[in-house]
């Protein structure tokens, strides 16, 4: 009986036990809550004051699924998530019962529909064009609508370059690398990559971090690199550089950029390569002298001096003198991380500064001389045909193809804790990006975007999408809609 009552004992503690560790943790916390001076929501109310933060850090999490509406989340809604979603895995596109979209909405868009709309049977293929065109030895020929935005290697992760890689192969459009460097997940998909070459030169740098001419032309040997980009800025934080916390920047990517692992990746807010517009113009001319191929420049616009100065003074050097091809970045582009202060409030949106630059391209008599490629925030059919609608040649996309590759908005990419193994170089994590699959999503996206952009041109009237125009579009103002052609009247050169 003694035996079998010390079992009984030891049964019952070792059942008490968790119990009993569970109400010292909770008194531990209680006795920490009370005497920290940091927090007074903890002091005042010990123990389930943390219930408060938790709700504050999970909210944004459960509003997307149980609260906002389909049309209401920022930065993207359910209903575009869900459109990109379906383009990506070639779902059912059709909706029913009628639009959710507020058709009324202060700065909504509405396409012109045609009275005779072009027949499938009588459209022409779109054509093409040719970067660099006359001005390099080896100019890039693209013909996709919408391309890869720069998105570097360390900011995402390897299976999700190599999915984007693939992806992009396999649908025929280019890749941006972002301002990390070229590294091998780009070559390896065999894509047509646009090296940029950011403020920190990663990628294109010598033992003291500056410019090295050897490493440029070692980049530009490789066939897959068609063509170079002199980032000045982006649309998600002008006048700051890139920022990749020392959590991402492994030993693979610190050799890739040139620097040390495991300390944080800060790029400076600007070039060393060209503090003016002659200094930018001489950089452009050099790199396309070096590589023999075409060279662009991206920026972020605060104003439109910068552009009338930079063509003026192309026009004064000369046609040759000019880049290839200008990247426009809206003010609503996003990025892993940057100062709110600068996301929210720094840079003019695409929306006002895409129709302007195309009208001083026209002004100044380079619009056939420099491709425009417009981005920030663009990512479905009826985005990109309203850009080809204002101007623009191409669209440059990043979010879009995170949400091919399955991004949820978890807003978790500075945290390298993203769930879908797309910002993260937790290899547990990354263990859910199969490339396999999620490559062919990416080429689904590229294909379902360009064809319903054909739609939405057959629909205005026009047989392939780079004859829309501005009449072709209207901007609802005070609940009315307004032609774009005549907010916007056709700027003629000088």
């Amino acid at each position: 009986m003694d035996f079998i009552s010390t079992l009984e004992h030891i049964a019952t503690f070792i059942i008490s036990a968790p119990v009993f560790i569970f109400m010292l943790l909770i008194l531990l916390v209680y006795i920490y809550d009370v005497l920290q001076k940091k927090h007074s929501v903890l002091r005042n109310f010990p123990v389930i004051g943390h219930f408060r933060y938790l709700l504050e850090r999970q909210g944004e999490h459960f509003r997307q699924y149980f609260f906002s509406g389909d049309r209401e989340e920022m930065p993207f809604d359910r209903s575009t998530r869900s459109w990109v979603y379906r383009m990506s895995k070639d779902d059912d596109k059709s909706v029913a019962f009628g639009s959710t979209y507020y058709i009324r909405r202060e700065g909504s868009i509405i396409f012109s529909s045609a009275p005779f709309a072009v027949q499938v049977q009588d459209s022409l293929t779109t054509p093409p064009i040719r970067i660099g065109e006359g001005y390099c030895d080896f100019p890039f020929e693209a013909s996709s609508l919408i391309n890869i935005s720069g998105m570097s290697y360390g900011s995402i992760s390897k299976p999700a370059v190599r999915a984007l890689s693939k992806g992009a192969r396999e649908s025929g459009c280019w890749l941006s690398t972002g301002e990390g460097g070229v590294s091998p997940h780009h070559l390896d998909g065999g894509a047509d990559l646009i090296a940029q070459i950011g403020t920190a030169l990663y990628g294109f740098r010598d033992g003291d971090g500056n410019f090295s001419w050897s490493k440029l032309e070692e980049v530009a040997a490789n066939t897959s690199v068609r063509a170079f980009e002199v980032k000045l800025s982006q649309g998600a934080k002008p006048g700051k550089g890139g920022l990749l916390p020392a959590a991402k920047v492994t030993d693979d990517i610190a050799k890739i950029r040139g620097i040390k692992p495991h300390v944080d990746s800060i790029s400076p807010n600007c070039h060393k390569m060209a503090h003016s517009i002659d200094e930018l113009l001489d950089f452009v001319s050099r790199v396309r002298a070096a590589t023999k191929k075409p060279v662009g420049v991206k920026t972020a616009l605060g104003g439109y001096d910068f552009l009338c100065d930079l063509f003026s003074a192309i026009n004064e050097r000369g046609l040759q003198s000019a880049p290839d091809f200008l990247v426009i970045d809206g003010g609503e582009g996003g990025t892993g991380a940057a100062p709110q202060g600068l996301m929210d409030h720094m840079s003019l949106s695409i929306r006002d500064s895409l129709p302007r630059v195309v009208d001083l391209m026209n002004k100044y008599d380079l619009k056939k001389r420099i491709v425009l490629i417009a981005s920030g925030k663009l990512v479905t059919p009826v985005d990109v045909a309203w850009a080809l609608c204002m101007g623009a040649n191409f669209v440059n996309s990043a979010r879009g193809f995170l949400f091919s590759l399955g991004c949820i908005q978890a807003m978790r990419c500075h945290t390298n804790r993203c769930p879908t193994g797309i910002t993260t170089h937790s290899v547990r994590l990354q263990r859910g990006l199969v490339v396999a699959e999620k490559y062919v999503r990416v080429a689904n996206y590229v294909s379902n975007m360009n064809s319903e952009i054909e739609q939405i041109a057959y629909s205005c009237g026009v047989k392939h999408p780079r004859l829309l125009n501005r009449s072709h579009v209207m901007l609802v103002i005070n609940q009315t809609a307004v032609p774009y052609a005549e907010l916007f009247p056709e700027v003629l050169k000088s």
